[in-house]
């Protein structure tokens, strides 16, 4: 008596999945069409002008990242914040850092993010603190937060200091984009996606002993090439030292080798040579 209902569901089951197998093809498909287009020259010269590691990428990635970048204007929303007057030039700086990330192949593009408030210079936000065990909401300033929820915050004057000058050893874009990748999964652990699931052995290994090394490192009040924002927590540590891994590649590799090799296998290319070359064609 119960094989009507059974099969009714099985039904609709069976019919959800062709739907969304349905969908997936149509996105696929587009975001193939949109990474063959061709890219237009006035957007590469806003790369030119404002990306510096766009000057260092090696000419195998430039086709793939000109894709992405289509893709990903495409797919998410940019909204002018603090009478911010959004222009190309701003959506196409923070696009190709963001992509710059997605390198590493087989891109998903950030599924959780839905848009990108951008801000023209620092922005306030509420912070909850403790004092004792009584929370208390405090004003913040801030220069980019990433949310689960589907946006992601940036202020725009730091957004392009930080892509014009490579030497300035911070990029809110990497680190606010890590964090998404992080996040792909469910959880801002500090562990993103690995390709293999035997790669998180290694990646806990390394990460985890880096990690504490930085959180005594904070304690005694020592520097280090990595920033002491990132003994906040694993979450912190991984786009601290994304921002690192691309913008203190020598510096990184000098102090932390196998921490740079980790990260090298995570995100497939390796910076440190890109300037190296660059500075012998130079």
């Amino acid at each position: 008596m119960l094989i009507g209902p059974v099969f009714y569901i099985l039904g609709l089951i069976a019919l959800v999945m062709v739907f969304i197998a349905a969908g997936t093809y149509m996105r696929n498909a587009r975001r193939q069409r949109l990474m063959k287009q061709p890219f237009p020259w006035e957007w590469e010269e806003i790369l030119r002008k404002n990306v510096a590691l766009y000057k260092y990428l090696p000419g195998k990635f430039r086709e793939p990242l000109h894709g992405y970048i289509n893709v990903f204007l495409d797919e998410k929303k940019f909204e002018g914040c603090g009478g911010l007057q959004l222009t190309d030039a701003i959506k196409v700086t923070i696009a190709a850092q963001a992509c710059l990330l997605l390198l590493k192949g087989n891109p998903t593009f950030y599924p959780r993010l839905k848009s990108i408030l951008v801000y023209p210079g620092a922005y306030v936000a509420k912070q909850t603190s403790f004092i004792g065990s009584i929370p208390v909401q405090m004003d913040s300033a801030r220069l980019g937060e990433s949310w689960t929820r589907g946006d992601l915050v940036l202020a725009w004057d730091h957004v392009k200091q930080e892509s014009v000058d490579i030497g300035y050893g911070h990029n809110v874009v990497l680190h606010e984009f890590s964090h998404q990748l992080d996040q792909e999964d469910g959880s801002a652990d500090g562990a993103p996606i690995l390709d293999q699931v035997s790669s998180y052995v290694a990646w806990a290994r390394i990460l985890g002993r880096e990690y504490g090394e930085l959180v005594d490192m904070k304690k005694k009040h020592h520097k280090d090439v990595i920033d002491a924002y990132g003994a906040t927590n694993p979450a912190e540590f991984f786009a601290v030292i994304t921002e690192a891994f691309f913008t203190k590649s020598a510096k990184l590799h000098k102090k932390h080798p196998e921490l740079y090799e980790e990260l090298k296998l995570y995100y497939k290319m390796d910076p440190l040579k890109w300037v190296s070359q660059a500075d012998l064609q130079s």
